[in-house]
């Protein structure tokens, strides 16, 4: 069988990503589960992962969002838990906020402690993150195991809750719990995904979502 195939036509990279969520918009008309910003922040998580569901999987703290945007208007750190979270938050975005953005699994403490205490280097990536840098915002998108320790040291009180958490742990082992155990905590403001799906860029394009909110802010200002 044979048939025509017949595509779009796209002039320009950054008409493919707009052309996208056309797309997407139209495929869930209003009214929607999330409006404003936070349809925004959905609406690239579909556009990341062509994935639908999750419109019905992601959940906002009532303090994320704000949060979020208020952290990367003071240009703060962002600790993420893969060097592929880190790369996917490009710097041409971040650099103009004044926000770093680090991934401190192949430190050698970190490496070091993992080996020591027998934990995950995620883990001990954590503590380390916890303790030295102590980041505005926490990207997790691949390791359960740190935000569980993300969660517990708050809850013990050893450390100031971050102003956001993303935390999209994929996987089969304590991914769903992990979020649960976030998604429970009264204390930690956070943008999560129920179940187990997640990811690293999944959890990376969440911050890009707000930063080009504030972009977009300091464009009309006449700021960039």
């Amino acid at each position: 069988m044979s048939g025509k195939i017949e595509l779009m036509t796209v002039a320009k990279p950054g008409d493919i990503e707009k052309k996208s969520f056309e797309i997407i918009d139209s495929a869930v008309p209003e009214p929607r589960k999330y409006d404003g910003i936070e349809w925004q922040i959905t609406r690239r998580m579909v556009h990341t992962t062509a994935d639908f569901e999750l419109i019905d999987l992601v959940r906002f703290h009532p303090e994320a969002v704000a949060a979020g945007l208020v952290s990367l208007r003071s240009g703060c750190t962002i600790v993420t838990d893969t060097e592929m979270a880190r790369c996917g938050i490009p710097m041409r975005r971040m650099t103009p906020l004044g926000c770093d953005v680090r991934c401190l699994m192949n430190d050698p403490e970190v490496i070091a402690s993992a080996k020591k205490n027998s934990t995950t280097r995620a883990h001990a990536a954590l503590e380390l993150a916890a303790n030295s840098l102590k980041p505005a915002i926490h990207v997790i998108g691949n390791a359960p195991t740190a935000l569980i320790r993300l969660v517990n040291l708050v809850e013990e009180g050893k450390m100031v809750p971050p102003a956001l958490v993303v935390g999209m742990p994929v996987g089969f082992v304590n991914a769903a719990e992990s979020k649960a155990m976030l998604m429970n905590s009264r204390s930690i403001p956070y943008i999560a995904i129920e179940g187990r799906k997640g990811g690293s860029a999944l959890a990376a394009c969440v911050i890009n979502a707000l930063a080009e909110v504030v972009l977009a802010e300091r464009d009309l200002s006449g700021e960039i």
